[in-house]
């Protein structure tokens, strides 16, 4: 029976899978984003979230804790600089797991595992207020812009055409 067996043992040893996952940490804690398959990013999110959770109260039990985990001091201190400042407020949930599709070789789930926090694309923007529902009437303000710009593509191109004019009445007069 496999009763407390819930983790992913990643078809490694004990000292393998954990000098994966401290590799694989402090990776991340660097680039702040890695390729990787979907079960290894999996694991990895329950190794690195207690520490970067840890990594919010900056002292040096805490300091020596990480350490302890990552064996690496440029990511310790990354970690307690840069992203201890960005996750301050945030209540946990630090990585987000994008999956990308199947590998080519062997048909592996592959995914991004990131830092929330240090994704433009994703980061929040404020979105533009939603419209209420429009009646049929309406089409008529919808179609006024509409005329609006076809009537400033019109003026634009009349510049344009007068421009040309007057290069070929310089080139005609030389």
């Amino acid at each position: 029976m496999r009763h407390n067996k819930k983790f992913n043992h990643l078809g490694r040893t004990a000292d393998h899978r954990q000098a994966m996952l401290a590799n694989m940490a402090i990776s991340l804690i660097e680039h702040k984003r890695i390729t990787t398959t979907l079960a290894k990013a999996k694991a990895l999110k329950k190794y690195v979230e207690p520490l970067i959770t840890r990594c919010k109260e900056d002292t040096t039990s805490s300091r020596r804790v990480v350490f302890r985990y990552l064996q690496n001091k440029y990511a310790v201190t990354e970690l307690f600089s840069n992203i201890a400042e960005k996750v301050g407020d945030r209540p946990g949930g630090y990585t987000r797991i994008i999956k990308l599709g199947h590998r080519l070789g062997d048909g592996a789930d592959m995914c991004f595992i990131e830092l929330v926090d240090f994704d433009e694309n994703m980061a929040k923007t404020p979105k533009a207020a939603k419209k209420t529902r429009r009646s049929r009437r309406s089409g008529a303000k919808a179609e006024a812009p509409v005329a609006e710009a076809a009537a400033a593509v019109e003026e634009k191109a009349a510049e344009v055409a007068e421009a040309a004019e007057e290069k070929v009445e310089e080139a005609k007069a030389e």
